[in-house]
């Protein structure tokens, strides 16, 4: 179906949705630099958080509304006049391009179960939203949560109701991931014929998709075709459950079968994709499985004879995308230990970092330790500096001395020395112990746990090689449940993979504790 505007509107909702993913949780510096590589995506739209939800978020909003230029910056609301006042204070400093995205629960189930309200409240309830969102800017998104679960014409009203109230997205969320592509098209078609504001552009019809049936991107475009012209994903797919609909995927469908989705387009830089993708991956601790599409470092692998053969000969026999159009191949020449520090600061402006002059100086001194380790310096040794950075907390505890002994004949045993925050090395009161485990981690991690009087359940533990050879740097991503069912992502890197284990341990710890202090300042509910 061809709608007046054929322009498709990308939504990114990693900073929001995606961060609900458990364990997902990223610092205001690693929400700002996903958020600055988002814009050099160049994508439509940031949904940067929940303002209201925590001091944190509201943080994290207004500093993104502040400082990324380009998308316009959207901040999230129930619809409550003191979510709506937040988002908008929040969103503020996007000026024009701020806008607040209301939502309310419209499905049968959600009103009798959750609400305990009938449709004609409903209504009034989202009524009086947007009117109060739109008070403060322009551009109002209103999502009937569960909307695909929604009956069409109870749907429609409410839709209706909120653009006259103002709203000029309406996003139509498949909130449990229910529905499938043909359903779902014949709902958005339904839509779009019913309500004459879609037809002349003055409103658009937006879709948020999840992945529980692994449908997200088929109902996604399946919706497009039938007049959606806004799409709601995730980078790597990532969100609550099982994800949202991925970005990449989407673009990269509309691109690659533009016979199929002809007229239409949409702003995307798609070779920032890979580099969106593995920050993404960094910032939140959820490693991009190998056969991921677009993005996974088997996409563009072939090990087949058969393949091998049809791509030497010519590309597009086995391959639908040129790598290099997503951003694969495109690895600078490495650093060395004689690099210098204007070098090194030269390699973070072109990786797109924005770093102040103590976080250079901080990197630039960790850059000399491993490039004393190391014959070269790669970019992606670089980057897991930069993030190693950006993921710090104000550090409660930091590792001053590791030493394992370990061996298939010998109780795996470990010595860790510790220094407290606020005490330089000179006048630090350090402390020390060594204790067994089941492996010289194990041995590591119990130690940490009695120095630190803390007591942290391990549930996922990876370890990947940053870069090529040998002596590649070992970036461990750990997930730590410290009680009350709340997992904490730990990071950290080394040469050593037991010490880069027990930093990433460290790095749970301080965000664990950091969190516990934090928490008296959270927004409670109303």
């Amino acid at each position: 179906m061809k709608a007046k505007n054929d322009r498709i509107l990308i939504f990114d909702t990693t900073l929001r949705d995606g961060e609900q993913c458990p364990g997902a949780s990223m610092n205001l510096r690693e929400k700002l630099e996903v958020a600055r590589q988002l814009g050099r995506l160049k994508v439509d739209v940031i949904e940067a958080g929940f303002p209201v939800i925590s001091k944190g978020d509201f943080e994290a909003v207004q500093t993104i509304a502040k400082q990324v230029k380009g998308p316009i910056i959207t901040g999230l609301a129930r619809c409550v006049s003191r979510d709506i006042d937040a988002a908008a204070e929040a969103v503020k400093p996007a000026g024009k391009k701020g806008r607040i995205h209301v939502f309310l629960a419209t499905s049968k189930i959600h009103r009798e179960y959750k609400l305990g309200k009938v449709e004609d409240e409903i209504i009034r309830l989202a009524v009086q939203a947007v009117k109060r969102a739109r008070g403060h800017v322009k551009d109002v998104e209103f999502s009937p949560e569960d909307g695909s679960r929604t009956e069409p014409d109870f749907l429609i009203r409410v839709c209706r109701a909120a653009i006259d109230a103002g709203a000029t997205t309406i996003n139509i969320p498949d909130t449990v991931g229910f529905a499938v592509p043909d359903e779902f098209g014949a709902l958005i078609h339904q839509l779009y014929e019913s309500i004459p504001e879609f037809q002349s552009g003055k409103a658009i019809i937006s879709v948020h998709c999840h992945n529980d049936l692994g449908l997200a991107v088929a109902n996604s475009l399946s919706a497009l075709r039938n007049g959606a012209r806004q799409i709601e994903c995730t980078v790597n797919g990532i969100g609550e459950r099982a994800g949202n609909a991925s970005l990449e995927e989407v673009v990269m469908a509309l691109k690659t079968r533009g016979d199929f989705f002809k007229g239409f387009n949409c702003g995307v830089n798609t070779r920032e994709i890979v580099k969106s993708s593995k920050l993404v991956s960094r910032m939140s601790g959820l490693v991009v499985q190998r056969s991921k599409a677009i993005v996974g470092e088997n996409a563009f692998a072939h090990s087949s004879g058969i393949h091998q053969d049809g791509i030497l000969k010519k590309r597009e026999t086995y391959e639908i995308m040129d790598p290099h159009d997503v951003g694969w191949g495109q690895t600078q020449l490495p650093l060395t230990k004689h690099s210098g520090r204007a070098a090194v600061t030269a390699r973070l402006k072109h990786l797109g970092f924005k770093m102040t002059d103590a976080d250079v100086t901080a990197i630039f001194a960790k850059y000399k330790e491993i490039g004393d380790k190391k014959k070269f310096v790669y970019d992606e040794d670089l980057i897991a500096l930069v993030e190693g950075q950006i993921t710090e907390v104000p550090e409660t505890w930091s590792l001053d001395y590791l030493t394992v002994t370990s061996g298939n004949h010998t109780l795996p045993t470990a010595t860790v020395r510790l220094r407290k925050a606020g005490q330089n090395k000179k006048d630090a009161e350090l402390i020390q112990d060594a204790g067994l485990g089941d492996g010289p981690v194990d041995a590591a991690l119990k130690t940490i746990d009695r120095l630190t009087k803390t007591r942290g359940k391990l549930l996922d533990y990876s370890i990947r090689a940053v870069s090529q050879g040998k002596d590649a740097l070992g970036e461990v991503t750990i997930k730590v449940n410290f009680g009350k069912g709340k997992l904490v992502t730990g990071r950290g890197a080394s040469t050593d993979i037991i010490e880069a284990s027990a930093l990433a341990y460290l790095n749970a710890v301080n965000r664990h504790l950091w969190a516990g202090k934090q928490s008296s300042e959270a927004v409670p509910q109303p």
